[in-house]
């Protein structure tokens, strides 16, 4: 019997004020009715450009559910955009995805059509979809137009990030900036390049929820409505088929999804966000194991910020099917996705190849696009991404400078009396999980501006914050435990060293053992200003950046916390 059939099958007063409500928003149901209810989660909002495409989408959707004998029902859902949400979308990433797991414990869906697109939102439906086990297929809305400045493709974030630097350093003029800004205005979508919207939407096809080569399709195209009208479709198949997200992601689609995080220069969000969603799942994704599954692996796709394309160029280059079949050996290709193929069979379909995805032969790196570091100053870990960084500091011991919080660090930076030289280690502290709350991307703190305007492009950044995708620079993130829980980086003092070694994969504070348990002695846990609603919440639950950053109740460390308890259906 269909999930739905428990509100919707019958001849009571309760299944008849059931099917009444569904009979007043369009939809008639007669007792007994077999049709599938397909719920599409829609995400679209004006507060976020990133996911105004979905609107669209959300109709295709809905024809294709139609067209496949289903029963479309569109709600709305909480939009996470980057691009407005303070301190950080990232904050609220639990909440959508406790939204979304309980629309589908609460209502009579039988499957659900996901439609994200901006960095959080992604992953979060894919969080809420793994706990409920529904079955559900995502779509994503794909990345904005492609504008240009003074002769050059612009690059969503990347390029505001040079642009930014060039305006501190005195090499952009207020006009020129201003100029720079109406370019910016290109469209809504995704950031066009390797950010994190792009890098979650990768992962969601590498784990096998979306359609093969559907990931990557431009925002407002007709390839997008083609695609979500299938969704549609499977998304009916896919309930008559009894599969589910659990049967889909297992640990070797997690396993290809690392794999191509390290082959396409993906954002080091990733790193937290599928260790969220494996531990719905029962799974587990270390660090170190992350780590492991980029050795050997090319770095392929010729996107900024690793590369010099954009995401666009990546699709027409084949998209992910044409990665994949490159990087064939190191992924477990007979693993199944929502479109009923197999990595292989997909593989098998691959079109050409462009010049945005490298052959093995020709990589822009060979070993993987990020590293996993630990030591004295983060004993449980922090990643750096190496395909974004410079090399000749991948091992470098210098002073500290360090930023209590990220107001000190805006207010001090371009100071030009500030102690800084290009051998110093800069450290932001105090913007983890529970620091701010919400751990927003603030980890790749700006070149002082002297050194910035002296020619300085980069240098050693230690934070327990993050980095937009779409950032770059030799910058230690995610250290972990952060400073607000008592992690080491909340007591590291200006002109303390600090070394670090990506090859030994070692972040070190240079002080005595001594010195290390009298500070620790004296420090006090910062008292929030958070005493109620979510953030309090939030600063409550949250786990550390190596376990995901999901709320620890909602973790599935056990086989009996998997259970999906459902709701007694009754009267209201």
């Amino acid at each position: 019997m269909l999930r739905s059939q428990k509100w919707l099958a019958g001849d009571d007063e309760v299944s008849v004020a059931h099917r009444v409500a569904l009979r007043s928003v369009g939809l008639t149901i007669e007792p007994g009715d077999e049709r599938p209810v397909i719920g599409i989660a829609d995400s679209s909002s004006e507060l976020n450009p990133c996911n105004l495409p979905l609107r669209k989408l959300a109709d295709a959707a809905h024809a294709g559910i139609l067209s496949a004998g289903g029963l479309p029902v569109r709600f709305p859902t909480m939009s996470l955009g980057e691009d407005l949400m303070k301190p950080s979308a990232f904050l609220y990433r639990n909440l959508l995805a406790m939204e979304i797991e309980e629309m589908l414990r609460s209502n009579p869906l039988d499957g659900i059509v996901l439609l994200a697109n901006c960095d959080k939102t992604v992953p979060a439906t894919l969080m809420g979809a793994a706990s409920a086990n529904l079955p559900a297929i995502a779509v994503l809305g794909g990345a904005r137009p492609v504008s240009v400045f003074r002769g050059k493709k612009i690059g969503t974030g990347t390029d505001l990030w040079r642009a930014w630097e060039d305006r501190r350093a005195g090499r952009l003029t207020e006009s020129g900036w201003a100029e720079f800004e109406a370019c910016l205005s290109c469209g809504v979508g995704a950031c066009n390049t390797m950010g994190t919207a792009s890098t979650m939407a990768l992962m969601t096809e590498a784990l096998g929820m979306a359609l093969p080569g559907a990931s990557t399709s431009p925002s407002g195209s007709e390839e997008s409505l083609r695609e979500a009208h299938a969704a549609g479709v499977r998304a009916v198949e896919l309930v008559r088929q009894d599969i589910r997200p659990r049967d889909i992601m297992t640990l070797k689609a997690f396993e290809n999804a690392v794999t191509v995080l390290h082959a396409i220069g993906g954002s080091t969000n990733a790193v937290i966000h599928l260790p969220a969603i494996a531990g719905r799942l029962g799974l587990k994704l270390g660090l170190v194991r992350m780590s492991q599954l980029g050795e050997g692996v090319p770095v392929l796709a010729d996107v900024e910020p690793s590369g010099t394309m954009l995401i666009h160029d990546f699709h027409e280059a084949g998209g992910l099917p044409v990665l994949a079949r490159e990087l064939n050996e190191h992924l477990n290709l007979d693993e199944a996705s929502v479109s009923g193929l197999t990595l292989r069979d997909i593989i098998a379909n691959a079109g050409e190849r462009g010049t945005a995805i490298r052959t093995v032969t020709n990589p822009l790196f060979a070993n993987g696009s990020f590293s996993v570091v630990s030591g004295s100053l983060a004993p449980d870990g922090a990643v750096i991404k190496t395909s974004a960084a410079t090399a000749s500091l991948f091992t470098h011991t210098g002073p500290a400078l360090v930023f209590d919080n990220y107001d000190d660090m805006r207010a001090r930076i371009d100071d030009p009396e500030l102690n800084v030289t290009a051998e110093t280690v800069l450290v932001l502290k105090g913007c983890g999980p529970v620091g701010v709350p919400g751990m927003p991307e603030w980890g790749m703190i700006p070149i002082p501006a002297k050194l910035a305007a002296a020619g300085v492009t980069d240098m050693v950044r230690v934070s327990d914050s993050r980095m937009s995708g779409t950032s770059f620079g030799t910058v230690f993130l995610h250290v972990a435990p952060e400073a607000a829980v008592g992690g080491p980086i909340a007591f590291v003092r200006d002109g303390d060293l600090i070394a670090v070694n990506i090859e030994s994969g070692s972040l070190d504070l240079l002080i005595s053992p001594e010195e290390f348990t009298t500070r620790r002695a004296a420090w006090v846990r910062p008292v929030s200003a958070h005493l109620r609603g979510w953030p309090a919440l939030y600063e409550k639950h949250v786990t550390q950046a190596p376990e995901g950053c999901d709320f620890d109740f909602l973790q599935a460390p056990t086989p009996e916390k998997l259970v999906f308890v459902e709701p007694v259906v009754g009267r209201s």
